[in-house]
């Protein structure tokens, strides 16, 4: 008997002659009256109202990946430091694991709910380390049964490939056909090598290779309802790249020189050195923009301007890629169009905001240094090849349209990436690709092609954050700006796998039971049962009264309180 209720019980002046010579009988009627435990509404009792489920909600961070990556899985890996196991998780969905952890945006981490607590995970430089560590270790995909069943895929960039992986690892035979030298597309001819390196791409599209996936490259599809009928092909992808450059009329004097951005990208990727002069305006405010501009200094130009019409809030490149480039020493002009082009001067226009927002023009003007003129307004994807499809329909401005399982209107003929409309990321590319190589794979075998509904997200709200302690992001090694634009060289770099395996660690496991064992140690009713390492738990209802410690201790949300059925 503890010493408090011992204290009570010996010095009560209402004892009962009844208990016996030197009996001591407490007397309760100073203390609260017991509830009626009967009619229990929100928390325990006899009669249970509501019990505990064990539930799996949907991660932030999965939800918000272009590329449909089971993001939250891959990291626990990773934080147990089963690496292979952690990159056979991730290529499940995405198979250019180390080129995305290089050129993905990562809208996952604008969405990981660990930045409400301090810094968001950085889930791209996990992705990178594995991705490498792939690259370096030689780790392969398993090639499955054949189905007997071929697959045409037209454009080798990023949609196409990851079409071809999937279709590949489905049983399907591929054959990717290109207009291009080598295969990559936009991520060959498009994304400079400081922020991919060649090595990095021509490891990962080796890989796929290795599937069995055919490359015909050097090969420009100009009629797409013959060659499917000459090649004997059951179903077609078709993801070709946006790489024709929007034009404008602007008056330019015979020996200027203005080039496009998408031309002179690839020119620099092939290994050409344009000629372009001390100074070099771009015009334009996209993420080609920002390469074009970072791509000049690096060839020598001192001077390097970006012209933009609005301003740095309404400008659509990526907010790194902007002050990746300004840190190199390139200047934006906001609320600038180009009027004239008279080589070495550049005439610009001054625009202002208007009550609404748009830019319009003052009449004011400016004159620019510019030995080169660098148009990145934008691309259009290139579709007149599809045209002798029946049904295929298309939008103004080519790209074409598809239904929900990303077929167009001919059977057996799907597309993605620039091809249809939407947003023109590596990332988004990737995403199409796996969907519409499972929506082949069920319409090859008849098959509806549906999914299951996904799971509610869990919200950072619903997190029981005393758990969790603080945890700083760990940073990428950078080159310094003076040194970048000397070279080519990787501006970033990764992760030692100690860095990795503590990023992967600052995870939440929003959601997803991670196996604390915080349930089992709170429940006053030894109620909750461990099924062992990795199978997690069980309710033993015939104990539980639902009281709701389990809920309450649970960091993660993976407990959920529902009605007792009746």
């Amino acid at each position: 008997m503890s010493g408090i209720y011992a204290g009570q019980m010996a010095g009560d002046e209402h004892a009962s002659s009844e208990a016996g010579p030197g009996a001591v009988v407490p007397s309760f009627s100073d203390l609260t009256a017991l509830p009626d435990l009967s009619h229990d509404r929100a928390r325990a009792g006899p009669v249970r109202e509501r019990r505990p489920v064990y539930v799996d909600l949907l991660p932030p961070c999965n939800a918000g990946c272009p590329a449909g990556e089971n993001i939250q899985a891959w990291l626990a890996h990773a934080a147990a430091g089963r690496h292979e196991q952690a990159w056979r998780q991730l290529v499940a969905d995405n198979p250019l694991a180390a080129i995305h952890g290089r050129v993905c945006y990562h809208p996952c981490e604008n969405v990981c709910n660990r930045g409400h607590l301090d810094s968001s995970v950085s889930i791209h430089s996990v992705e990178r380390f594995l991705g490498d560590l792939a690259c370096e270790r030689g780790w392969r995909f398993e090639a499955p049964a054949p189905t007997g069943k071929r697959v045409l895929v037209v454009g080798a960039g990023p949609s196409g490939l990851s079409a071809a992986y999937h279709l590949a690892r489905l049983g399907h035979q591929v054959e990717v056909r290109d207009a291009g030298a080598a295969p990559g597309g936009m991520m060959r001819y498009g994304i400079p090598s400081y922020r991919l390196p060649r090595e990095v791409l021509d490891a990962e599209l080796d890989r796929i290779a290795a599937m069995g996936v055919v490359f015909t490259c050097g090969h420009r599809v100009e009629d797409l309802a013959a060659e499917r009928d000459e090649g004997d092909f059951d179903a077609v992808f078709v993801a070709v790249g946006a790489h024709l450059a929007k034009r404008v009329d602007i008056p330019v004097r015979d020996a200027a020189t203005m080039v496009d951005a998408v031309s002179f990208l690839r020119d620099v990727a092939s290994g050409e050195s344009p000629a372009i002069g001390k100074h070099v305006a771009v015009y334009g405010g996209g993420n080609t923009a920002m390469d074009a501009a970072r791509v000049a200094r690096r060839l020598g130009a001192q001077d390097a301007v970006i012209v933009y019409r609005r301003t740095r809030v309404q400008m659509p490149a990526h907010e790194q890629e902007a002050e990746d480039a300004e840190r190199e020493g390139v200047r934006i002009n906001w609320l600038r169009t180009v009027n004239a082009f008279d080589g070495p001067e550049l005439r610009v226009e001054v625009m202002e905001l208007d009550e609404s927002g748009y830019p319009r023009p003052t009449g004011r003007f400016e004159t620019l240094a510019a030995d080169t003129l660098i148009m990145a307004l934008g691309q259009v994807t290139e579709s007149a090849f599809m045209r002798t499809l029946p049904g295929v329909q298309f939008d103004g401005d080519g790209s074409v349209r598809v239904t929900e399982s990303m077929m167009t209107g001919c059977p057996g003929v799907f597309a993605g990436g620039d091809m249809v409309p939407g947003e023109r990321t590596v990332t988004v590319g990737v995403g199409h690709g796996k969907r519409a190589a499972r929506n082949i794979d069920a319409w090859l075998r008849g098959d509806s092609g549906l999914r299951p509904a996904k799971h509610p997200t869990a919200t950072f709200d619903a997190l029981h954050l005393w758990y969790f302690g603080d945890a700083a992001r760990r940073r990428q090694p950078e080159l310094e700006p003076a040194a970048r634009v000397e070279n080519f060289r990787e501006v970033v770099g990764g992760l030692t796998a100690e860095q990795a395996t503590y990023e992967a660690n600052r995870c939440l496991s929003c959601g997803n039971c991670f196996e604390c064992d915080g349930c089992l140690g709170a429940c006053p009713e030894n109620a909750v049962i461990k099924l062992g390492m990795g199978h997690r738990y069980k309710f033993d209802y015939d104990k539980c009264t639902g009281c709701a410690v389990c809920f309450d201790q649970c960091p993660v949300h993976a407990i959920e309180m529902f009605p007792e059925p009746r």
